[in-house]
């Protein structure tokens, strides 16, 4: 069956289908031997033969699907330009790094930690990070002070975070701990913007101390250390895909 280029490179963990097209259009990619410019280009993963960069693509690759509760401290990327530990440093195996190249699934910043999803699956990247498949994410916070119930209704309506206005969360105070200064809640949101959860506190008013991403959809972090990682079942990718809002 015919698919197109972009896609086929992504399905198969190269890279993300926009990095594909950008690789693409520069003339990195060959098919039959012939540099390919246009994106349209459809092939058939069966007969044709495809090079990334002047290395041949299989067609025969098996789909990984990785749950990390990664900690503070690492950034989540494969490379990192200014040699900060990356995500990819915790990929190990019994004491050897995992046999096939994955990517992370959507971010954390380097100082919040909790659940994380990496894989070599193009088509399930895309579906989870694209705008139109909004998935839930639940995030355990600590803010300076006590918070007020009229804080809480504001995250809960939408708050401005400097051009653009948060749609309405699910907020909840889990503990108001008055003598060291601090509350903790549970915010849910099914939004992705660079650092939102932080920037909804601090547009309230309280300063964020610390953050954790307990759960992607239905997926939670509770039974792995801070560190370790699992591969996911089949039933719980399946799961994830249908928990996305539609």
């Amino acid at each position: 069956m015919e698919e197109r280029l972009q896609k086929f490179l992504a399905n198969q963990g190269i890279c993300s289908r926009r990095k594909a097209e950008e690789k693409i259009l520069q003339g990195k990619v060959k098919v039959n031997g012939q540099v390919i410019t246009e994106l349209g280009t459809k092939i058939d993963p069966e007969k044709d033969e495809i090079c990334y960069e002047d290395k041949l693509v299989s067609n025969q690759i098996e789909k990984v699907y990785i749950l990390l509760n990664k900690p503070i401290g690492y950034v989540t990327t494969v490379k990192d330009q200014f040699n900060r530990p990356t995500v990819m440093e915790l990929l190990k195996e019994h004491g050897k790094r995992i046999k096939t190249s994955v990517v992370p699934v959507g971010r954390l910043d380097m100082y919040t930690s909790g659940a994380l999803i990496l894989s070599n699956d193009g088509e399930f990247v895309y579906k989870i990070t694209h705008p139109k498949h909004e998935i839930t994410k639940t995030y355990q916070v600590t803010v300076k002070g006590t918070i007020a119930e009229s804080e809480v209704e504001q995250l809960k309506q939408g708050v401005d975070i400097g051009e653009y206005v948060t749609k309405p969360a699910q907020v909840r105070i889990m503990k108001i701990d008055s003598e060291k200064d601090i509350s903790r809640l549970e915010i849910t949101i099914h939004e992705g913007k660079n650092r939102q959860v932080r920037r909804m506190c601090e547009a309230v008013g309280r300063k964020v101390l610390a953050l954790h991403r307990s759960k992607i959809g239905n997926l939670n972090v509770k039974d792995l250390k801070l560190g370790q990682w699992r591969y996911l079942k089949e039933e719980e990718v399946g799961q994830i895909l249908r928990y996305m809002l539609q």
